[in-house]
């Protein structure tokens, strides 16, 4: 998110941006109060500055920092009273200002939608940006004549620097091979 235009200027390779799904959870609340679980990093962002800054001037956007959730989910901790606690923690003052939309301003955020989901109810919609980067990457890859046209089911692999266990936990309803690497 924040070196994404350093890049684009760098390399001749196109550059999905990751940003959280702002404008469509404006769009999608009642109440005008949305919420935005993210990293650090997400909302100090240039990007995410400008796109929040599009928004319906009525529309409050309640901000959160999800410091500790990510290095939880790397190390494989998903469902566990720490990640449940630090979820809590974040959610139940963004439901006191009475959001009604949840943005997840995270890649690794969708993972906790269970938990996520048995802290907020179902009352709440929750916006991943996942698949709007899908059919974005999909735009650009048409766009280069670089989409892949064979049916052929794909070999997906897997390398990570952490612990193989944790990546194929997260990654149980994949067919895929995981390496360890060293970097």
């Amino acid at each position: 998110t924040n070196a994404i235009e350093v890049l684009r200027s760098q390399y001749k390779v196109p550059f999905i941006g990751i940003e959280p799904a702002i404008k469509p959870a404006g769009l999608a609340s009642k109440t005008k109060k949305i919420g935005i679980l993210a990293t650090r990093g997400t909302l100090n962002s240039a990007l995410f500055e400008k796109t929040s800054g599009q928004l319906d001037p009525e529309i409050e956007i309640v901000e959160q920092i999800g410091e500790g959730l990510v290095d939880l989910i790397e190390d494989g901790k998903l469902n566990t009273t720490a990640t449940n606690q630090l979820l809590e923690k974040y959610l139940h003052p963004m439901l006191k200002q009475n959001i009604d939309t949840l943005v997840l301003g995270c890649t690794h955020y969708p993972y906790l939608i269970p938990q996520i989901r048995s802290i907020v109810g179902n009352h709440i919609k929750i916006i991943d940006s996942g698949e709007a980067v899908a059919r974005q990457t999909k735009k650009i890859l048409q766009l280069h004549k670089q989409i892949q046209q064979k049916k052929n089911i794909p070999r997906h692999q897997f390398y990570t620097n952490r612990d193989c266990k944790v990546l194929e936990v997260i990654l149980t309803n994949f067919p895929v091979d995981v390496k360890t690497m060293d970097f």
